[in-house]
């Protein structure tokens, strides 16, 4: 899945998200807020106990071969990589990949990803990287669903 978009780079990881990025670059500003950092992390967080998928966030360049490179981070991002859902944002070549594993793709299909993509690179457009990214994870894991076997109260 590959679509274009404006953004910046940085990455969040938590207990439950593995971080699937290092940065290449030092740069010697802050590229997010502690409250758009904060607002990234509770939206990874939610959409892997919600759906008990693994989603991991990669923000920076991709190489010459962006899927490549996204397969690549999916499978060194910690966990089980079938179970795993990765959101590459790379802002200054204006791409998004999602790298699902196996078993993850069967619960979140091309199409979910699709359209949460086209929502994520509209909010892009406008100018909202966080939003955008906040809402394309809730897409997706609203697609994905709860667990079987897990109920939430």
């Amino acid at each position: 899945m590959t679509s274009t978009l404006e953004a910046t780079s940085h990455d969040t990881a938590t207990a439950h998200t593995s971080t699937a990025r290092t940065d290449e670059v030092e740069q010697d500003h802050q590229l997010f807020t502690l409250p758009e950092l904060s607002r990234l992390d509770e939206a990874l967080t939610m959409s892997s106990r919600e759906t008990g998928l693994r989603f991991t966030l990669y923000i920076g360049d991709l190489g010459a071969r962006t899927r490549s490179r996204a397969e690549e981070l999916h499978a060194t991002s910690g966990g089980d990589p079938a179970s795993g859902v990765l959101l590459a944002v790379s802002p200054g070549q204006r791409v998004v990949e999602v790298v699902t594993g196996h078993a993850a793709a069967r619960r979140l299909p091309d199409r979910a990803c699709a359209l949460a993509v086209l929502s994520m690179t509209n909010s892009f457009a406008g100018g909202d990287l966080v939003g955008g990214i906040v809402n394309g994870l809730r897409q997706m894991s609203d697609q994905a669903g709860h667990p079987r076997g897990l109920t939430t109260h």
